[in-house]
């Protein structure tokens, strides 16, 4: 397990398991607890798996920070 810092300051921990064909990449932020998981080929270059996922965190937790806006 990898422990990264994105790009908004966060500790995030990356795990990359190689099933098959395909690497599922699993994303959690330590803050929260909020946990990702994608998949990607096998062949695909590390940064490349850790980025994608970083991506999908962040973007969960901001959907998951803006709520139901009043009206």
């Amino acid at each position: 397990m990898t422990k990264l810092r994105s790009g908004s300051g966060r500790d995030i921990l990356i795990e990359i398991v190689t099933l098959g064909a395909y690497a599922k990449v699993t994303a959690i932020d330590s803050a929260t607890g909020v946990e990702i998981s994608l998949t990607g080929p096998r062949n695909a270059p590390r940064a490349s798996l850790e980025a994608a996922a970083i991506a999908k965190l962040e973007f969960v937790l901001k959907k998951k920070n803006a709520g139901p806006q009043p009206r």
